[in-house]
């Protein structure tokens, strides 16, 4: 079998064609949160629970959060625009303005998500350029009945029924 070539471009430009819901996963990195924005959220199984995400090898906040050893999925609702740009921020300005609490494990739920899913870490697996992180749920529960951020050729937006 020969080996493919595939245009990074070209791969992004199709993947993008595909919508994601838009999720921020935090811990906390001594007593400050760590987090970061991903759009690779997805369930994995019921027999145990987990719930998996795929962060870049190159990130800087996914190392302070596999070193907590456990992480809260925070499911974005569509007018969190302003706490994504928080948590993307770099150095000191990461996190400011962002509301959040700290749960009974130790987790920064973020204020007004949709909902929040907090996990022990189950393993990491090599993928590519990515890792593939299995959380085993230990707690969930949906915050509010909203519209969800979605990500959808390189923009962030909102879910608009046509049918």
């Amino acid at each position: 079998m020969s080996e493919t070539t595939i245009d990074p471009a070209e791969f992004r430009k199709v993947l993008g064609s595909y919508p994601t819901g838009v999720c921020v996963i935090t811990a906390l990195d001594d007593d400050k949160p760590a987090g970061m924005v991903v759009g690779s959220f997805t369930s994995v199984s019921l027999d145990p629970p987990l719930v998996g995400f795929f962060p870049d090898k190159s990130s800087t906040s996914w190392p302070l959060i596999e070193k907590a050893g456990h992480f809260c999925v925070n499911v974005m609702a569509s007018d969190q625009g302003p706490v994504c740009k928080a948590v993307t921020a770099k150095g000191e300005a990461k996190f400011v303005g962002v509301e959040y609490a700290i749960s009974e494990h130790n987790l920064p739920v973020i204020a007004d998500s949709i909902a929040a899913i907090e996990c022990k870490l189950y393993s990491v697996t090599e993928a590519g350029d990515h890792w593939f992180v299995l959380g085993e749920v230990l707690r969930m529960e949906t915050v509010r009945e909203d519209e969800p951020m979605l990500f959808h050729r390189g923009r962030y937006g909102s879910f608009a029924e046509k049918m």
